[in-house]
């Protein structure tokens, strides 16, 4: 469009000078074409230069979201480093990096990016359903440090068998050291793999030393045993949710009902110790218990709101949830809407504190991004996150009993347990 404005100039020069005299005409307008011609060559040069340059690649920023001088700097650090490390650089490699560099200046350990193998885990384990989950047995969480601790293996469990307990930390999945990695539900991607291969996860446990190396052989793991029910004195149903997984919610209905139909006249939910699982598993549950109304919702930056809501059928019996320091995410959503509808009482001590919810994203070339897309409140709007669900009646175990699994601590001795007897006995 230039090099056209350039010509119409010079056209409409040569007609302006038309009554000059014909030799002198003549003059300029060869002075004018060649001006023209000149014209025509640099702006070519100039369109082509462009050209070559757009042949590159190049990252955008809005200017008002980034300063000249951090752009000025990342440009000066990887000069540096492209002209200054004593090995060859992969300027992939580079870029890789500064993607998982972002995903972790956001200080959340639930924001992550994943490569190839941990993306395929990772996809891999959500296409697992209860009848082909293969694993150990073994519910991990983030301490508060960041380290993947073992909770409570589940019972005739590969893990409970090799000798794995609550407590232990996982340093190694088959060699490969997993304390960089932030995420839950990838490690436990790693852990799971074909019936009847072994893994061996190399652990620290307080009372040694040193790290021991664990061999595991991994096998099919029933739903089934995330769940424990049954009847105690005073016909009290309680229910043990380790993990709340595929079929939960179908499974403590059943074993729910099993329990009415013996004449249970109060409940109560052990989630100690249980760190969470699956989003619509912990909300069709919590339908069975409470009345009409919000269960959970969730809230992006945006303020777009996703509201989940029970029906008008209802548990008509007295609750008690047990709750500690290590019943998150799904167990306080759970436990949250059961102490806003004043449907029953959390007895214990107070919850992790996880009320944000995930979104995963795939690239073309097998990576993907684990991103924290919103939070999620309580009934009453109340986002938890960072802070936990403080229980209404506080009850702590004997310090002896600070990393024995729930199921390990004599009766006599829980406390907790005990407790919410009497709670639901009273009423």
């Amino acid at each position: 469009m230039v090099v056209l404005s350039n010509f119409v100039v010079a056209l409409r020069l040569v007609e302006g000078f038309m009554n000059i005299d014909r030799k002198e005409s003549k003059h300029i307008a060869t002075i004018i074409a060649m001006t023209a011609l000149i014209s025509f060559a640099i702006t070519a040069l100039i369109f082509m230069g462009i050209n070559y340059m757009s042949s590159g690649y190049s990252l955008a920023f809005e200017k008002s979201s980034v300063s000249r001088e951090t752009i000025n700097k990342f440009n000066e650090a990887r000069s540096i480093l492209q002209n200054s490390y004593y090995e060859k650089i992969d300027t992939n490699n580079m870029l890789e990096g500064a993607i998982t560099g972002m995903a972790n200046s956001l200080k959340d350990p639930y924001t992550v990016y994943y490569d190839k193998e941990q993306m395929k885990w990772f996809t891999d384990m959500q296409k697992t359903t209860e009848n082909d989950y293969v694993g150990v047995g073994l519910p991990i969480m983030l301490d508060k440090n960041g380290i993947i601790t073992v909770l409570e293996p589940f019972d005739d469990s590969p893990a409970k068998a090799a000798g794995i307990k609550q407590g232990d930390k996982i340093l190694k999945i088959d060699g490969k050291d997993i304390t960089g990695i932030k995420d839950e539900a990838l490690v436990a991607s790693m852990i799971k793999g074909q019936e009847n291969t072994e893994t061996v996860l190399t652990i620290l446990r307080q009372s040694e030393s040193s790290t021991i190396d664990v061999r595991v052989v991994r096998k099919k793991i029933n739903a089934k045993l995330n769940i424990r029910s049954e009847m105690l004195d005073g016909k009290i149903a309680y229910i043990k949710l380790k993990m709340f997984d595929e079929n939960i919610s179908k499974n403590f209905i059943s074993q729910l009902n099993k329990l009415v139909d013996e004449g249970a006249k109060s409940l109560i939910i052990d989630v100690r110790d249980n760190p969470g699982g699956l989003y619509n598993e912990v909300v069709s549950l919590a339908d069975r218990l409470l009345p009409e109304g919000t269960i959970v919702y969730t809230e992006d930056k945006q303020g777009k709101k996703e509201v989940k809501k029970s029906d008008n059928t209802q548990l008509d019996m007295p609750i008690v949830v047990l709750t500690n320091g290590n019943s998150a995410s799904a167990s306080e959503i759970l436990a949250g809407a059961i102490k806003d509808f004043k449907k029953g009482k959390l007895v214990g001590t107070t919850t992790f504190g996880k009320g944000l919810v995930q979104s995963t994203y795939g690239f073309d070339d097998g990576t993907g991004l684990k991103v924290t897309i919103a939070r999620y409140f309580t009934p009453s709007g109340v986002c938890i996150h960072g802070l936990g669900i403080k229980p209404d009646i506080e009850v702590n175990l004997d310090d002896k009993y600070k990393n024995t699994p729930i199921s390990a601590i004599p009766r006599e001795d829980d406390l907790q347990l005990l407790k919410a007897i009497e709670v639901v006995g009273n009423k």
